[in-house]
């Protein structure tokens, strides 16, 4: 058991992840210093005054980038893809976004129809840009080669398979935009 449990130690402070699947790092989390350290050091970019909060995931930090005054909510996941070079979920300063959120910028294969979905890998990685000002409401899904513009509303609960310009307010599954915020 002992060995169990120092190779599970090993495991979470070794590991370009955070989330409470990592309970040996998940908890400095809950403290400002702890957090700010661990995630400056994880991530691409951690801006000033941003916020990764306990209960958030975040699989391949290193192409994670977090902009200033951006808070990363519980129950919210974001999936970068380790390949390539620099970051490919880009989330720029003051962006809002509730708990639940989603990020992916990749999915599964499943173009083989005799091989098992699980066995046909993934899909070559398309970034995700949330321009500055955007607000991500609560339980949003946002899937690969989405930009979301700069000052734009994705309402709550959304699916955003396409990119979604500045100053608008979205909504649904898939999002639409419904107006234009002047």
């Amino acid at each position: 058991m002992m060995k169990s449990f120092l190779s599970k130690i090993r495991f979470d402070t070794s590991q370009d992840r955070l989330g409470p699947d990592c309970p040996f790092t998940h908890w400095k989390l809950y403290f400002e210093s702890s957090r700010k350290k661990l995630c400056t050091n994880l991530f691409y970019r951690y801006g000033m005054n941003a916020d990764f909060r306990a209960g958030a995931y975040a699989v391949n930090c290193s192409k994670i980038s977090l902009g200033e005054n951006v808070i990363i909510r519980p129950q919210c996941m974001l999936f970068g893809d380790p390949r390539g070079d620099g970051p490919n979920i880009i989330i720029k300063n003051n962006v809002m976004m509730g708990s639940g959120v989603h990020i992916y910028v990749a999915n599964h294969k499943f173009n083989v129809p005799n091989i098992n979905i699980i066995n046909q890998g993934h899909s070559g990685h398309e970034p995700v840009i949330l321009e500055e000002g955007c607000w991500i409401g609560a339980n949003t899904i946002i899937l690969p080669g989405v930009i979301i513009g700069r000052n734009a509303v994705v309402a709550a609960g959304s699916i955003v398979t396409k990119s979604i310009p500045d100053r608008v307010l979205c909504a649904g599954n898939p999002a639409k935009i419904l107006k234009k915020l002047d």
